[in-house]
This record gives structure tokens, sequence and C-alpha cells, in this order.
């Protein structure tokens, strides 16, 4: 028998990222703005657990990323829309960075994280204009 996974939070990424995007969509210039949103609403996928953050994206969500939380240097987070959903910049220990895009409920989701990587990623992971 296995290590117990539990899930805290499993879905894509915030409706308003989706609302507003469709909005500005009306202004010509925003357009690939739209486009962007409308491709993360249908194949972007989160899955944070107690043992791994999964990212599914991409083309048709054909992409997938999986990091345990020892290999975390950094987490660095911006909030969008009013502060309704936010960006998350993972840094690996290889220096490597994974997006994490209009997450929904993001500063529980870093807290989350936070509580689970090293103390050396916690003293220089955080908040940028929170």
């Amino acid at each position: 028998m296995g290590i117990r996974e539990d899930v805290f939070y499993e879905g894509g990424p915030h409706i308003g990222d989706l609302i507003l995007n469709i909005l500005l969509g009306f202004t010509v210039i925003c357009l690939p703005l739209t486009v962007g949103s409308i491709v993360r609403a249908l194949w972007l996928r989160y899955r944070i657990t107690s043992r791994r953050i999964s990212v599914t994206g991409g083309w048709m969500g054909r992409d997938r990323s999986d990091i345990v939380y020892g290999e975390i240097a950094k987490v660095v987070t911006i909030p969008r829309g009013l502060g309704l959903w936010g960006d998350m910049v993972v840094t690996l220990k290889d220096g490597s960075r994974l997006e994490m895009r209009s997450v929904p409920k993001f500063r529980d989701v870093f807290n989350y994280i936070n509580e689970r990587i090293s103390p050396q990623a916690k003293s220089v992971s955080g908040g940028i204009g929170q």
C-alpha cells in the first residue's frame, strides 16, 4: 500500500480570467489575450496534492508537468483580477520554471505549497504586489 495523496485543489484557471479577456477581446488589440484565455480555459488543469504539483496544458491538454515539493527552490505569486486570482512562478533547483496562470484562490494555494517546501525555499519565496 502506497503513501496517501490528498488533493488540495484540482481544476482549471479562474473563470474571471476568461470573462475579462473576452470583454477585452472586443477591442481588436486584445484578441491574442482573448485567444490565450480561451485555450487556458479549455485545456489547462491544475492538481495540487500533498505530494506534488501537476499541471496539464498545451494544445488539447497533451503536455503534463509534475513537480514534487523537494525540487522547488522558490515560489513567487502575482495577484491578478483585483486579487481574485493570481499567477504563480515555481522555480526548481535546476533553474527551470513552471508558470501557473490564473490560479483561483492563489493565496491559499501558495500557503499550502509554502508549508511543504524546504526552509531555504520558504525564505526566498513570496508575493509581488500583495
